[in-house]
């Protein structure tokens, strides 16, 4: 779990994959306001090439961009809020959205942290550190973790899935790793500004499976982009 929230059972599930090209959509949106041509726009091109790992068809890609860059003559308005709080057992969670009605996704956040503890912000943040996380795949045989992220200027870096590293990053730094690992035989596949937990919490039993049931919940929110809990893997 760590870093970032994802049900064991989600992939598998059709109306989870429509719900993380949901997400994937907004992010796009907001990243090609500052213009349509990934080339041009590092922080559109890292979204595009999670799109693409998730399998989003080229139409629903290309009408995110355009859509987002004005280019439909609609307009898109998405404000970025987070929230802040306790899963049950005193587990901390970060909640980031994009909504287009801060109002009432306040007012359903509340009612999903019933079962928590919704707090101020700055109540568990203390608790995380934000970094660049970027995910990448060897490219050649004899591509080595360890060099590739000390020449490329990551802070750290961990194995991820599918035999994939984790590289970290501070924030400012993340263009410029994710611009350096080719170069160590690296071929970056998703990079993203997130929290990870400093102090992670153990559960087991029924109390592992009521906080699951909880961050479930928030994941499935519309306007819910990212979860981030404090709980080990």
């Amino acid at each position: 779990m760590g870093a970032q929230w994802k049900a064991k059972h989600k992939e598998a599930a059709a109306n989870a994959k429509g719900r993380i090209f949901g997400k994937l959509a907004k992010e796009i949106m907001i990243a090609a306001r500052n213009g349509a041509d990934p080339d041009m726009n590092p922080r559109l091109r890292m979204v595009v090439e999670q799109a693409k790992k998730a399998s989003m068809t080229r139409e629903t890609l290309e009408r995110a961009i355009k859509k987002g860059a004005g280019l439909l003559g609609e307009s898109v308005h998405f404000e970025r809020t987070t929230y802040e709080g306790f899963a049950p057992h005193r587990v901390p969670v970060i909640v980031e959205c994009l909504t287009d009605n801060v109002n009432r996704t306040v007012a359903e956040i509340r009612v999903l942290f019933r079962k928590g503890q919704l707090g101020a912000s700055g109540s568990v943040s203390w608790d995380f550190d934000y970094l660049g996380m970027i995910e990448a795949a060897p490219s050649a045989a004899d591509a080595d973790p360890e060099l590739a992220a000390i020449e490329a200027g990551a802070q750290d870096f961990e194995p991820a899935e599918d035999g994939a590293t984790l590289f970290l990053s501070e924030p400012t730094d993340m263009d410029a790793v994710c611009k350096a690992l080719p170069e160590f035989g690296f071929q970056v596949q998703s990079a993203q500004l997130g929290y990870r937990p400093k102090n992670p919490v153990s559960l087991s039993g029924a109390e592992l499976e009521e906080v699951e049931a909880f961050l479930d919940a928030l994941d499935g929110h519309d306007d819910v982009q990212n979860v981030y809990v404090g709980l080990a893997e």
